[in-house]
């Protein structure tokens, strides 16, 4: 058997009863860290609380050799954890299939999601999103510009963009950082973004939203991450007076 669920936004306390009730049960628990992190608690926080050791997965061990994890789901009742809701990602949703292809039980545990607290954090309304985007950190001569190419698309049907921005091991992409590169996509694309949102901490008791083009948005200071970007089109008027009142638009 193998259990997929979801942990929230933001530290241990997210989780649900549900899912604190099968981890109670399961045999082994098993934690991926590289799609999104819980960034106010840690792992040996998460062992003493669940009162179970933590096993981390690394992105290989899951995308390419998930053999090992499958094995020991075949045989026993195996707990994947995943910040957020655990099928918001489509590693995990491969990682279900293999499991069905071989036979072995599988079920979901959801979590609150970034996708949905954007929602709530800044008033953008979720039927009004377009086709998400992820924006990598450049690597040497390695700069995509498909981030800006989805933007783009969305803004010509009048939907908004979520831009999730890259987490490395031992890196976070910031809001600033994201708009400097965006900004110098469009520039190359010969296009414009006018408006951004930005939101920090989303499921901490202090999350951080602000609005703004990307002049305003390089002297924000939204504190440490995760931090997660939104491009809107065309707002709708309760959407610009909801970021008035709560994103500083």
């Amino acid at each position: 058997m193998l259990t997929f669920i979801g942990l929230g936004l933001f530290d241990k306390k997210d989780i649900s009863e549900k899912g604190r009730e099968c981890i109670a049960d399961a045999d082994a628990v098993y934690l991926e860290c590289y799609t999104s992190r819980l960034m106010g608690t840690s792992v040996d926080e998460l062992t003493r609380y669940y009162n179970k050791p933590v096993h981390i997965l690394s992105r290989e061990e899951i995308e390419q050799y998930p053999d090992g994890l499958l094995d020991h789901a075949a045989s026993g009742n195996i707990a994947f954890l995943a910040a957020g809701d655990p099928m918001v990602s489509t590693t995990h949703i491969d990682l279900r299939m293999r499991a069905e292809e071989r036979g072995i039980r599988t079920a979901i545990i959801h979590g609150a999601s970034i996708s949905s607290a954007v929602c709530g954090l800044t008033g953008l309304q979720n039927y009004r999103f377009g086709k998400s985007c992820s924006l990598p950190f450049p690597h040497k001569n390695w700069f995509p510009t498909t981030p800006v190419d989805v933007i783009t698309r969305n803004l010509s049907l009048r939907l908004h963009t979520l831009v999730y921005l890259d987490i490395k091991k031992d890196r976070y992409m910031l809001i600033h950082e994201a708009v400097e590169l965006l900004e110098t996509m469009a520039h190359q694309n010969n296009t414009g973004i006018p408006l951004y949102v930005g939101v920090a901490r989303a499921g901490s008791d202090h999350p951080m939203v602000a609005a703004g083009t990307a002049e305003r948005m390089r002297k924000v200071d939204f504190g440490p991450p995760l931090h997660i970007l939104a491009v809107p089109a065309e707002l709708h008027d309760m959407e610009k007076k909801y970021l008035e009142m709560f994103a500083g638009l």
